[in-house]
């Protein structure tokens, strides 16, 4: 991100936070490139891992608004879950070969009818509260309420189904705080994959609640069905390597 060193000057703890979730800013003055400020090392922290910064601001998180700034101006790619910013890894093979079987299999299903499945990257806004709203990438997502798509290709609607496939960097989030997210969002099913385990959870929810948990595991069940949508199916034995 390139910066004017006035605007740095004005706002340095706005740019301190960007440089938190790995963001380096680039100071200018009269054009030229001047500085640049960097995290600092740290052996124990990956940059290729998913982090999940939880800085304060002046109303105590990070809000839309700040996160579309960050967003607008980076390359990377990062959510935004509770006011607190993630910087989303690059996925693993293992990762890829999930998303790929069920995307393959909801693509074909899909066709011709009013629903459409997505895949990351894509930016999903959910409004959790008036004042939390929260910007999801999950790997695959099923949308059939097109018209809360806005005219810069924007969607503040809330998918019928979402997917996500767990990995070492995304585990907790996807178990804990997006399982939340969907719940109270109006999300009606949620499949989470584990390719560890060779598992899929699929979460039902009806009026914000879960109203039930079904395990599909490989080597036990055929297939992964779902329950908002009669007839789909993704075999287990394409799912995982």
């Amino acid at each position: 991100m390139r910066v004017p060193s006035t605007e740095v000057q004005n706002n340095f703890g706005k740019y301190l936070k960007f440089v938190e979730v790995n963001e380096e800013i680039i100071v200018t003055k009269n054009g030229r490139d001047i500085a640049r400020i960097l995290p600092c090392d740290d052996p124990n922290k990956s940059l290729l891992a998913e982090e999940a910064v939880d800085y304060e601001t002046h109303e105590g998180r990070v809000t839309y608004e700040e996160f579309l700034e960050l967003v607008e101006a980076s390359d990377q790619r990062f959510e935004l879950i509770d006011g607190v910013i993630y910087n989303l890894a690059s996925p693993s093979y293992e990762h890829q070969y999930a998303v790929r079987e069920i995307f393959g299999t909801f693509y074909n299903w899909f066709k011709q009818k009013k629903c459409i499945p997505l895949t990351s990257p894509f930016d999903v806004t959910l409004f959790k509260a008036q004042d939390n709203i929260c910007v999801v990438q999950p790997d695959i997502i099923i949308i059939c309420d097109q018209d809360n798509m806005d005219k810069k290709g924007k969607y503040k609607g809330v998918p019928t189904l979402v997917v996500e496939v767990l990995s070492r960097s995304t585990r907790s989030k996807d178990l804990l705080k997006k399982l939340e997210l969907y719940r109270q969002c109006g999300v009606k099913e949620y499949w989470m994959v584990d390719p560890k385990n060779k598992l899929v959870n699929v979460y039902v929810f009806d009026q914000n609640e879960i109203s039930d948990i079904i395990a599909f595991q490989k080597g036990a069940h055929e297939y992964v069905d779902s329950v908002c949508f009669n007839g789909l199916k993704v075999a287990l034995t394409d799912l995982f390597l």
